[in-house]
């Protein structure tokens, strides 16, 4: 697996691709708002495996937070690494960036994933696109 920025658009495409397939297609996210005004603000990041993109996230820089968003792994590459791999990446980002604390808004049944990678939960729970979440900061 490779994790990687996105340099190019084949590759936004392809991080475009698994996000439409994971909350678009599988979680009914409405399309206008998974693919938004943000995206040309972002760092757009895509996991291949065997060069089929099989996870993707974005990361942008919000007051003094670098805010990691769209976290997402096509089904059938859940539970082999490629997300952890993703925010690896995504934390190797930041600290690059001169950033040390990230924060990002986690869907429930994922904050036990964030949780085991030192994210503590901050907020109370709220809805963000009819999903239950919660925020979550780590200082890194």
């Amino acid at each position: 697996m490779n994790v990687k920025v996105v340099e190019n658009d084949k590759e936004l495409e392809d991080a475009f691709s698994v996000r439409r397939t994971v909350f678009i297609e599988e979680q009914n996210v409405p399309a206008e708002e998974e693919i938004d005004e943000l995206e040309n603000e972002a760092a757009h990041f895509v996991a291949y495996s065997e060069n089929s993109p099989i996870a993707a996230g974005r990361f942008r820089i919000v007051d003094e937070y670098g805010k990691v968003e769209r976290i997402c792994v096509v089904k059938e590459a859940r539970n082999t690494g490629s997300g952890k791999a993703m925010m690896n990446e995504i934390e190797a980002y930041a600290l690059k960036q001169g950033l040390h604390k990230l924060k990002l808004n986690a869907q429930t049944h994922a904050i036990p994933f964030y949780a085991r990678l030192g994210y503590e939960v901050v907020s109370e729970e709220f809805s963000d696109a009819g999903i239950p979440h919660r925020t979550m900061i780590k200082k890194i």
